[in-house]
């Protein structure tokens, strides 16, 4: 049931105080309501992290996202002597750490949120702690799952009308779906990432009130998840660093190169092996590729040239979005004056024969990788990854995260800071 006035939380995921303070400032500017010490700050910074936040921010709710699996009444004790308003508790641990949190909150003048994050029956838990004294339900798609796909709301129709607690909801909110939150009927709207990684978390903040205020999605490109053909446009915003660091460093395909500068290839793989210096199944795979796919050749990571300017033309024509050759190209300048997309291992004058052998559409072996029709291969100038086909959602989402955080982060050094003071790297260096 939503008994009280939508409320916008924000939810500080960082691991330096210095930063949350500044981006706080910024969004209860912009008119955010309620401040949440996310539970990465918790991790890094303690408690003070939640006392150094009531101290700038003495009037306003404050939210202790502890996550409390044990010890309830101990750690729901020390939140709310550090200044905590609200302290968070899991919703799937044992049923007696919830009910010494919600007595310690009375005791400590405290109220208490369980998140049902991992819960199996929510609606079920939900009913339970109502029961038992909770003042509101967290209705949280964590980040991880967020990445996969997952609805935000799915969950929030189930539980609202069945408690009379307001219900607060979490998981990639922003300026589209605040209002599709508010309309559900979530008391409590808690956006992160939406805020947090804005180069201008006053404006952010500022639209997302708005879109709640009057009922109505504002569009945003950005903190968005994405399925099915958007993932296309993200991978077409993003870099191939962006994506490799999605991919915790990896996906690159090594010692493939940027032939022609300024131009960026987002497709589908055809793949084509060939042996070296046989350039007719790539020629054929020209053919046969559809508009928008890369054609992608294993010709054994040697010369001779297996593509070169006349392919080029051919595959211009076709739309192809552009080729990768583990292997030898040639005609560079006049492949660079048609701005095609191509990368290869090898460029050299000499060109082979066409012999035929090979096979078309078959799993190929390309930089180190191995690359099977419809993975996504994404290059630019700074080289080549490859996306399994299976995981490209999850990756596009998390190279837009990327890209995200790096805008914040790239404000901040040019308001006069440098990138290590920024993330602090000196107290992030391993110590053994």
């Amino acid at each position: 049931m939503k008994d009280m006035e939508t409320k916008l939380q924000l939810a500080l995921d960082f691991v330096e105080l210095k930063r949350a303070i500044k981006v706080a400032h910024e969004a209860v500017e912009g008119g955010v309501d309620w401040i949440e010490a996310g539970t990465p700050l918790i991790k890094s910074e303690g408690l003070d992290a939640v006392r150094r936040l009531r101290e700038e921010f003495p009037s306003r709710t404050l939210i202790a996202d502890m996550k409390i699996a044990d010890t309830g009444r101990l750690e729901v004790e020390i939140a709310a002597k550090a200044g905590a308003d609200i302290v968070c508790v899991l919703g799937g641990i044992s049923d007696s750490t919830i009910k010494e949190c919600i007595e310690a909150g009375k005791n400590y003048g405290a109220k208490v949120m369980v998140d049902m994050l991992g819960v199996s029956d929510v609606v079920k838990r939900a009913c339970e702690v109502e029961e038992w004294g909770a003042d509101f339900v967290g209705i949280h798609t964590p980040i991880d799952a967020q990445m996969r796909g997952e609805d935000p709301f799915a969950l929030l129709d189930k539980v609202v009308g069945k408690v009379g607690i307001p219900v607060a909801v979490a998981g990639g909110i922003n300026s589209e779906t605040a209002p599709e939150a508010s309309r559900r009927g979530a008391s409590i709207i808690i956006v992160g990432g939406a805020i947090i990684k804005s180069p201008d978390a006053r404006e952010s903040a500022r639209i997302i009130k708005k879109a709640i205020l009057q009922e109505k999605p504002i569009p945003t490109f950005l903190y968005r998840r994405v399925q099915g053909e958007e993932i296309r446009k993200v991978l077409e915003k993003v870099s191939t660093p962006n994506i490799s660091d999605a991919l915790h460093r990896g996906g690159v395909l090594e010692g493939i190169r940027c032939v022609v500068r300024g131009v960026k290839m987002v497709g589908r793989a055809f793949t084509v092996r060939t042996y070296p210096g046989d350039w007719a199944k790539p020629v054929e795979a020209i053919e046969k590729a559809g508009e928008g796919e890369v054609i992608v050749v294993d010709a054994g990571g040697v010369g001779p040239a297996v593509w070169g300017e006349l392919a080029t033309w051919s595959a211009r024509n076709k739309k192809i979005a552009g080729v990768v050759i583990d292997g030898g190209i040639r005609d560079v300048s006049e492949i660079r004056e048609l701005k095609f997309p191509a990368f290869a291992r090898i460029i050299t004058p000499q060109a082979g024969e066409p012999k035929g052998f090979g096979e078309i559409g078959v799993t190929v072996r390309v930089g180190g990788k191995a690359v099977s029709p419809g993975d996504w291969l994404v290059g630019d100038e700074d080289g080549v990854v490859w996306i399994p086909k299976e995981k490209a959602e999850e990756v596009a989402n998390r190279a837009m995260d990327v890209l995200e955080r790096e805008n914040r982060i790239r404000k901040e050094i040019q308001e006069g800071g440098t990138l290590s003071e920024v993330m602090e790297l000196l107290r992030w260096e391993k110590k053994r």
